[in-house]
């Protein structure tokens, strides 16, 4: 593997999060050298509004002799890779705010990677990242892709089925995101921290939060926190107010749930009729995002287009930029830092079934993830749970694969946010319509014919 002048690829380069993986590896490259970048996306404007940003990020940043390209051809853009770091969008925002609003009309949860919204979402991502995966084991098979597109779990029991052995990890920044904000609330220091924490990807709970500095587990002590005084939105995500709803139902979780810190996305499955009632089948998140955070991407392109000279990179980066890259470091330098990481139980969570797909601590290094197994059972509430979800998300793979209507309906009725057969297939059917460029044609089970000898 090489270990110098390294050439990434970043796939669905137009995304609004690539200002902040790049400021990673601008913030990083003594140890992480890199010597071109290529941003890939099907979506040209918005790559070539990126590779604006991006150009004038490097030259700000003092690094003429890292070449920059663009381009929405895979083979220019997966050929001779070293790192890929994958965060694409299938059906864009305006698929997304489907997602969000087609449930809405039914009573349920709308939301992009949880609920139905969510599997509509994986429906699409599958097709889109098996794709991708098929470019680079062609053009740079000895590549390894770091995974940021959701619905995680969805992706990795996908991927797993067609490519076993590729180099790739999957991870999620969101419980980065939350020990992040729970520790400039509550004044700790997030880099001291050891958790420990198990589930499916937006689905999960920790047990326990070991502080290096402090030398205890501070989670009893968040917890009371958590229940006393509901945490304000943190820099990384002002300007939307959802977030201060999700961290006002985190405290509410936690206060009926105290043995442990649930993963905030839990809401969606715990109070989805809260959660639906609340929400404004109108003006769901997409637009909240299409307004905010896309809007201001395309002023500051137009900005850069126009000559500015001041700065105008006034993004807050938060975690995620700077957790991809601290992975693909750990990769290349053989480090064995430790990550929560999406894999293939294998008996990691010893009471849960071995082929689900969980997100647990893995420790990761040249030869890839290495998670860290539980030392004792989960509890029946937890077990039962994520059973159940689990079960749904195999279904709706299974779905994807076969082409089978009825292993979606199983999938969308099974799914945690869901309270009737009826309406899962009405969202379903809705669905197939509104996703008809993307989804694999649905076929209904053929119903057997019994012999004449056979009837009664």
């Amino acid at each position: 593997m090489k270990t110098e002048n390294l050439h990434i690829t970043i796939a669905g380069g137009g995304s609004t999060y690539t200002p902040g993986i790049i400021m990673a590896v601008l913030n990083n490259i003594d140890r992480f050298p890199i010597s071109s970048i290529t941003l890939y996306d099907i979506d040209e404007e918005r790559n070539d509004d990126m590779f604006l940003i991006i150009k004038y990020m490097l030259e700000n940043n003092n690094l003429p002799d890292v070449s920059l390209s663009q381009t929405s051809d895979p083979e220019t853009a997966f050929t001779d890779v070293d790192f890929v770091f994958s965060q694409i969008r299938v059906g864009g925002m305006e698929m997304r705010e489907k997602d969000e609003k087609i449930p809405l009309k039914y009573g349920l949860v709308g939301q992009e990677t949880c609920g139905l919204g969510g599997f509509a979402y994986g429906l699409r991502s599958i097709g889109g990242l098996l794709e991708i995966v098929g470019f680079i084991q062609k053009y740079s098979p000895q590549a390894w892709i770091l995974n940021y597109t959701n619905p995680e779990t969805l992706i990795s029991e996908a991927i797993r089925r067609v490519y076993p052995n590729v180099n790739m990890l999957n991870a999620c920044d969101m419980t980065i995101s939350l020990e992040e904000t729970i520790a400039r609330n509550y004044g700790y220091n997030r880099e001291n921290w050891i958790p420990q924490y198990y589930g499916l990807n937006h689905f999960g709970w920790y047990t326990s939060i070991y502080d290096k500095e402090l030398e205890r587990d501070v989670m009893p002590e968040l917890i009371q926190l958590l229940q006393e005084r509901p945490m304000k939105v943190a820099s990384f995500n002002s300007g939307d107010n959802s977030w201060q709803e999700a961290w006002d139902m985190l405290s509410k979780i936690t206060t009926n749930f105290p043995d442990q810190i649930a993963n905030n996305y839990l809401e969606y499955y715990l109070y989805s009729d809260d959660v639906a009632d609340h929400a404004d089948p109108n003006y769901t998140r997409a637009n909240q995002v299409m307004d905010g955070r896309l809007k201001h991407t395309k002023d500051v392109a137009n900005l850069i287009r126009q000559g500015a000279t001041s700065d105008v990179i006034d993004f807050d980066f938060g975690e995620h930029g700077q957790y991809i890259v601290d992975m693909a470091t750990s990769i290349l330098n053989d480090e064995h830092r430790r990550f929560m990481l999406i894999v293939p139980n294998y008996g990691a969570i010893p009471n849960l079934r071995e082929d689900a797909v969980v997100e647990v601590p893995a420790y990761v290094g040249r030869l890839g993830a290495e998670p860290i197994a539980m030392r004792h059972n989960i509890n029946d509430f937890h077990k039962g749970l994520m059973e159940a979800q689990n079960a749904a998300e195999k279904l709706l793979v299974d779905a994807f694969f076969e082409h089978s209507y009825q292993k979606a309906l199983q999938a969308f009725t099974l799914n945690q946010t869901v309270n009737s057969a009826d309406k899962a297939k009405k969202v379903l059917d809705e669905m197939i319509i509104a996703n008809k460029d993307y989804w694999p044609e649905l076929k209904h089970d053929e119903i057997p014919v019994l012999e004449e000898s056979m009837k009664i």
